[in-house]
C-alpha cells in the first residue's frame, strides 16, 4: 500500500529549504515521489495519507555509542525512537545487536553519510517537532516509531 507522508515542511536535506505543504510518496521501501501533498494526493488518490506535525526529513544516522537498553531489540528501537535508521558499524560489536539491526532493516554503515530524500531512494524519513524531538521514524517504507 502506498502511503502520502506530508508535514507543514518536508525537507529534501536537513540543510536544504523546506517546502510548505510537503509529502513523501512511499511504496514498500522506496520512495516514490515527493512534491506539494494537493499535487500528490491528486496523482495518488487510492494512498494512505498522514499528516505529522513538524519538519519531515531523511532520516538521520546514530553516529554516536549505542544508547544503554537490557537487549539489542531495545537497543535497536532506541535507535529507531531518535529518528535514526543508520548506526555505525564501530557500535554495532556484537552479532546479537547485528542481527537485532538487520531484523529491523537499520542499516550499519562505516561512516556517517548525508542521504537526502528522492524518488526512488530507500523510504527512510523522520519527523521532528520544532523542540528538536522525534514524532515518527519511517524504517524501510515501515512507520517503526510513532510519539504518543
Amino acid at each position: 500500500m502506498r502511503t502520502l507522508h506530508a508535514a507543514g515542511e518536508v525537507r529534501y536535506t536537513w540543510t536544504s529549504e523546506p517546502i510548505k505543504g510537503g509529502a513523501v510518496l512511499v511504496d514498500r521501501d522506496r520512495i516514490a515521489a515527493l512534491g506539494a501533498l494537493d499535487e500528490l494526493r491528486e496523482r495518488f488518490p487510492d494512498a494512505r495519507v498522514r499528516v505529522w506535525p513538524g519538519v519531515l526529513g531523511p532520516a538521520r544516522n546514530f553516529v554516536s555509542p549505542l544508547p544503554e537498553a537490557p537487549s539489542p531489540r531495545e537497543v535497536i528501537h532506541a535507535v529507531l525512537k531518535s529518528g535514526a535508521t543508520t548506526i555505525l558499524t564501530e557500535y554495532a560489536d556484537t552479532p546479537e545487536l547485528r542481527a537485532a539491526a538487520e531484523r529491523n532493516d537499520v542499516l550499519m554503515v562505516p561512516r556517517a553519510q548525508a542521504t537526502p530524500l528522492r524518488e526512488a531512494g530507500r523510504a527512510d524519513l523522520a519527523v521532528f517537532a520544532e523542540n528538536g524531538e522525534c514524532i515518527a521514524t519511517v524504517c524501510a517504507g515501515r512507520l517503526v516509531h510513532r510519539r504518543r
